[in-house]
């Protein structure tokens, strides 16, 4: 068997699953959300939880969604607009997430963080008791930036638009066995001879070479780019978590991931 099947191996037994979406995942370039790929992220995640795992969902989109109702052509680049984006564009996202979740049998519950929240000892201690109830009754946590209230992470660009670090964040908080970060492209990719590229399968260790093969993207929609999910995953791999960066665009991406199927990239928990 290949070494790359081999690591994948433990997919399948994982049973705490964080699933990181990203903002050019849910919506189109004008900001409106992708009604259809939502549809059908909403019916891959209901899979996999009434499979017997728990799933907890990191989603960006609420600045993309409330500048699409704004009538925003760009990101906005002051704080306050981009609050005021968000303010709009969370109540919508969240309820057609509701909508698409409670046709297919399961209940979502919102959850809003802020850095903050992962700081103060009873905030976090509060955060981690409400997140293992809502799992213990089978809810589905769907869980954003409150950027609304919180100004240094966007402010310091820490990528919280993009919830990457976030998401990392989650997973220490709920010890998750595996992060999925979708994004639009299927993985991390090495540039070969001719200017061609080709997907790395895994990787073992996030060093200074893999760094070199990213570099930081912003576009109208989202701040992140590959080398924040790089940043997410050093984190989270530590603590024995492992992480698959793949193409959230792919139909039935999420039930090949937690099949072992060879897609994405992998990137190997410590001790692998």
């Amino acid at each position: 068997m290949k070494k790359s099947l081999r690591y994948r191996e433990i997919l399948t037994d994982a049973r705490r699953v964080v699933i990181k979406i990203g903002s050019r995942v849910l919506v189109q370039k004008t900001g409106r959300p992708d009604r259809r790929r939502m549809r059908q992220l909403a019916a891959d995640i209901a899979h996999i939880q009434k499979s017997g795992r728990d799933v907890v969902v990191v989603t960006s989109g609420a600045v993309g969604t409330g500048m699409e109702a704004l009538g925003m052509t760009e990101r906005p680049a002051t704080l306050p607009e981009q609050q005021m984006a968000a303010a709009v564009g969370q109540c919508r996202l969240i309820a057609r997430y509701d909508e698409l979740f409670a046709q297919l049998g399961c209940t979502i519950g919102q959850v809003l963080l802020t850095h903050d929240d992962f700081r103060h000892k009873i905030r976090l201690t509060n955060a981690r008791r409400t997140m293992e109830h809502l799992l213990r009754q089978g809810v589905i946590p769907i869980i954003n930036e409150n950027d609304v209230v919180s100004s240094e992470e966007i402010r310091a660009d820490l990528s919280v638009s993009d919830n990457d670090y976030l998401a990392s964040l989650v997973v220490k908080l709920i010890r998750a066995d595996v992060l999925i970060m979708l994004t639009t492209v299927d993985g991390i990719r090495e540039q070969g001879a001719g200017g061609r590229s080709r997907r790395l399968r895994y990787i073992e260790s996030v060093n200074r070479q893999v760094y070199k093969l990213v570099v930081p993207v912003k576009t109208a929609l989202s701040s992140g780019g590959m080398e924040t999910k790089l940043k997410a995953a050093e984190a989270v791999v530590k603590m024995g978590c492992s992480v698959i960066i793949a193409n959230g665009r792919s139909t039935g991406i999420l039930p090949r991931i937690m099949n072992g199927d060879d897609v994405g990239t992998m990137i190997l928990a410590s001790g692998l």
